[in-house]
């Protein structure tokens, strides 16, 4: 699993351009399909702690894990700042241990694509089912193998905003199905000088079957298959859908 997060932490914060109130809205839209009303709930693969910290808002009692201490910081930031009592734990999600089981797990905004070795997604799943209550649910999205082979897969994207300025540059292999992003971030300082980041990242394209193949090794009911913020059938262009797992 390559997934770093260091020194990027902080750039991802201020060019992040993601709506987490949908994410907030859409996840509490399928508790209610599903007839749960969870207490506790575990954010895997947690990062800034946005949605964390929304969630909490609502009323759950959250827990954040994530493997990357720059990205707990500012989560933890952000809960201090607005009086959230959120624990927040630095684990790897393929190695996470609790101190007690939760109602309901999310994973979003691909934290399950970073899964790229054999066996990591089964691995992370047996470990849900360990700390997942009875009749609790595991919620998380993924980008689809059309988004990372034809959107993002062998492209390079060129950008600039908010006095950064990036290259984007991707590659796609078919036969292992991971497209490896390699990031140039150029900040302006105040001096009219750029510091520059690099970050190289991986994502690994995930079937229904083989979602569904590691739920069952795992013990874990596959419930629904989504479209991108919908309770629709994903179609053969879909870039996002929703996996819905349950602890039966």
């Amino acid at each position: 699993m390559i997934f770093l997060y260091g020194e990027f932490a902080a750039l991802y914060e201020k060019l992040q351009d993601i709506d987490y109130e949908a994410f907030a809205d859409y996840i509490e839209k399928i508790f209610e399909s599903e007839g749960i009303k969870p207490g506790l709930v575990l954010d895997l693969a947690c990062g800034n702690g946005t949605l964390t910290a929304i969630m909490a808002k609502r009323g759950y009692e959250m827990i954040g894990i994530d493997m990357s201490c720059e990205m707990l910081d500012i989560a933890k930031n952000k809960a201090d700042k607005e009086n959230l009592d959120i624990l927040y734990l630095n684990q790897d999600m393929t190695d996470f241990e609790l101190y007690g089981t939760v109602d309901a797990i999310i994973c979003t905004l691909d934290g399950v694509n970073y899964l790229t070795e054999d066996g990591e997604l089964e691995k992370t799943l047996c470990l849900v089912k360990n700390y997942l209550n009875p009749g609790g649910i595991m919620i998380f999205d993924i980008n689809t193998e059309y988004k990372l082979s034809r959107v993002l897969g062998n492209n390079t994207f060129v950008n600039e905003e908010k006095n950064i300025f990036y290259v984007w540059q991707n590659e796609y292999e078919a036969n292992e199905k991971i497209c490896s992003f390699y990031l140039d971030f150029f900040e302006r300082e105040s001096d009219g000088s750029y510091k520059r980041y690099t970050e190289e990242q991986a994502e690994r394209a995930y079937s229904e079957r083989e979602i569904r193949e590691a739920a069952e090794k795992s013990s874990l009911t596959f419930a629904a298959f989504y479209d991108e913020f919908s309770f629709k059938k994903p179609q053969t262009d879909s870039e996002r859908c929703f996996v819905v797992l349950r602890n039966i």
